[in-house]
């Protein structure tokens, strides 16, 4: 069984590597040696919000690596908006464990990557033999058109998840400053910096203005320095936003795509962690309150007191402890 690192033994240095995907190609990084585990990121990061884990996890006996998405970073950004659907991000991630050598990992997923973590482990179990969710619990397939939902949340406002769906809308308001507008993007949903209750939530637009609007103007988060700004930033600047907005664009497809796993629980080992400020956590309490029927494998579930939404990168020690206890109790298996 893996257990953490106890000796000075530096780990080897992160590899940089692209591989052949459906995608086109898939960037990834790669450090340690071990069972595979695969690190997903979410909305708008990057490779770059597991830097705290990947050589934790190296030390402590497996093989992280972190892709960067389709439409992410140096990873390929098909034109079509219908190929960023949640089938396809599944099939790269089968991809990148064969390109790897390997026939199953764990994979662990934050934001839209613990949606894509969910699903590949729903769809391709013999593959994704564990599945890590942070921030968003499982919800199973199924239930109303998602467009719907979102339409009807925002009363006299929109629902972010709206303001995103009409193709090159939020990039006129993100691309013309990008580092500004995700320095108040990742400030709003962090716990030491996001808005005081009371104040105009960030997940909301009014009407005829732009989600920027609602962010907060002050100092960045703690987690956030001004060289992880710059590493978020240089890449979408030079990706643009299209990429990563389309997988909003494609909820509705995938509720067409997985109508026949409506309702399915995933049964494979699995460990939710969540922020207790994060409004994941507390609009989508009643996901977690299903996890015994939603999640019957289900080892661990924690939610971190004072946690915004970034969770690895706010709380990253923690979050690795947690990460590495599951981990050594089922790949061990």
């Amino acid at each position: 069984m893996p257990q953490m690192s106890t000796s000075q033994t530096p780990v080897a240095d992160p590899i940089h590597k692209l591989v052949s995907t459906p995608a086109g190609r898939t960037h990834l990084v790669e450090q340690g040696s071990g069972p595979l585990v695969l690190l997903v990121h979410g909305f708008p990061e990057s490779w770059y919000s597991w830097r705290h884990q990947l050589p934790a996890l190296a030390a402590a006996g497996y093989r992280a690596v972190a892709i960067d998405v389709r439409g992410y970073g140096r990873s390929s950004r098909p034109a079509a908006v219908d190929a960023y659907r949640m089938l396809e991000l599944v099939e790269d991630n089968v991809a990148v464990v064969e390109a790897l050598g390997e026939r199953s990992a764990a994979i662990v997923g934050h934001d839209w990557g613990a949606n894509i973590a969910a699903t590949s482990a729903l769809v391709r179990p013999e593959v994704f033999r564990a599945v890590g969710l942070l921030s968003v619990p499982y919800t199973p397939p199924g239930g109303p058109r998602p467009s719907e939902v979102f339409a009807a949340m925002g009363g006299p406002d929109e629902f972010y998840v709206s303001y995103f769906q009409e193709p090159g809308r939020a990039e006129a308001e993100i691309e013309p400053d990008v580092r500004g507008w995700l320095a108040g993007f990742y400030t709003a949903l962090s716990a030491d910096t996001m808005p005081a209750p009371g104040a105009p939530d960030p997940h909301f637009v009014t009407r005829g203005k732009t989600l920027r609007e609602r962010f907060p103007t002050g100092p960045l988060p703690g987690w956030l320095g001004a060289r992880d700004l710059d590493a978020y930033a240089g890449e979408f600047e030079r990706t643009g936003l299209t990429g990563a907005l389309n997988r909003y664009r494609n909820m509705d497809r995938d509720w067409a795509d997985l109508a026949e796993f409506a309702g399915a629980p995933v049964t494979q080992p699995s460990l939710f962690l969540g922020g207790g400020e994060d409004a994941s956590t507390t609009w989508l309490a009643d996901a977690i309150d299903a996890f015994p029927a939603t999640l019957p494998g289900l080892r661990a579930s924690h939610l971190l007191d004072g946690c915004g939404h970034w969770i690895q990168q706010e709380r990253p020690e923690e979050t690795t402890r947690f990460l590495t206890t599951w981990l050594d109790s089922v790949m061990s298996m």
